[in-house]
């Protein structure tokens, strides 16, 4: 039995007059996320790529829980200038932020580029996040115990990042692409912990991982072999969304957490579970990999975070 074998959404502290932001709110992980969270008080601004689909859930919500406080903003993490306006957006009507959780994805679509050129998955699950994070950071900074939660995969461990082709330009393979953009999901989550902390913020960053969930994600990949793998074969292991956000809801609410941990299922494999402490990937701590992502993305997504260096300052933390 681990720590938190017993641990699920109804042990949420009261999150009454807090303010999250949920990316990717409108359906699998997001939602799940989204309605433990208003059924303990929260206000979710539901950050969607479609706003119609993003109203459909929040009218969901609403009959479940009439004193939901829901907004719905329109976010394409794989558009930078639309993560702009809605960091734009959220700072013209919230003076603070409490959590930010980095949920939103796609899996293994055919070669794409985003609207500023870069691989799909990379931009929206790395790039996006990367962005959207450093420029909501200082409503973060006055928020009340303020954390950044981004969602990685089992799948960061297969991970490399493509330095010399990140594009896929010399060679795409759909869920190679998709490990690399994991892994960078760890690399950011780490790295911001450190220069976080190097700093002095009080915003704590954590990461999770849900194991495996029957989310749309998987069952609607978008090719007739993951579509086969992971929505027909691999189903009898999934859990349900509701079960998959628990690591991101106990990184996000649970008092006992601290910066830089990482939480994920405590079953088999990491599939499925309650939440607890798991470990990262060598390559996700490793030193060079991750200055040299976060000098990269700074450069790529025009967001300069200004915090130090990791490791600049004798005796930095590390998680």
């Amino acid at each position: 039995m681990t720590e938190h074998q017993e641990w699920s959404a109804e042990h949420i502290p009261d999150q009454t007059g807090r303010v999250f932001v949920v990316t990717g709110a409108s359906s699998g992980l997001g939602l799940a996320t989204t309605r433990a969270l208003t059924r303990r008080g929260a206000t979710v601004v539901l950050a969607v790529r479609d706003e119609q689909k993003g109203r459909r859930a929040a009218r969901e919500l609403a009959a479940e829980r009439p004193d939901a406080r829901l907004e719905v903003r329109r976010l394409d993490l794989a558009d930078l200038d639309s993560v702009r306006a809605f960091a734009r957006g959220v700072h013209a009507d919230h003076p603070r932020l409490d959590v930010l959780v980095n949920n939103a994805g796609v899996m293994a679509p055919p070669h794409t580029l985003s609207a500023q050129g870069h691989e799909l998955q990379f931009a929206a699950h790395h790039l996006g996040h990367f962005a959207l994070t450093g420029l909501l950071l200082d409503l973060l900074a006055a928020g009340r115990d303020p954390r950044v939660v981004t969602v990685t995969s089992i799948n960061h461990r297969r991970g490399r990042i493509r330095f010399d082709d990140l594009d896929g330009s010399r060679g795409y393979r759909p869920m190679a692409f998709y490990n690399q953009s994991k892994l960078a999901n760890a690399v950011f989550g780490r790295q911001l912990h450190l220069r976080l902390t190097e700093a002095g913020s009080p915003v704590r960053s954590l990461l999770a991982h849900p194991g495996y969930s029957a989310t749309d994600i998987v069952t609607g990949a978008p090719t007739r072999l993951h579509r086969l793998l992971f929505g027909v074969l691999a189903r009898p292991l999934a859990q349900s969304p509701d079960r998959g956000a628990l690591p991101q809801l106990y990184a996000a609410t649970h008092p006992g957490v601290r910066s830089g941990e990482f939480i994920g299922p405590d079953g088999p494999g990491e599939l499925r579970g309650a939440p607890t402490r798991v470990t990262l990937a060598p390559a996700a701590t490793d030193a060079d990999t991750g200055r040299r992502l976060w000098d990269l993305s700074e450069l790529l997504t025009g967001v300069e975070y200004g915090l130090p260096a990791a490791g600049s300052r004798v005796g930095t933390a590390g998680g």
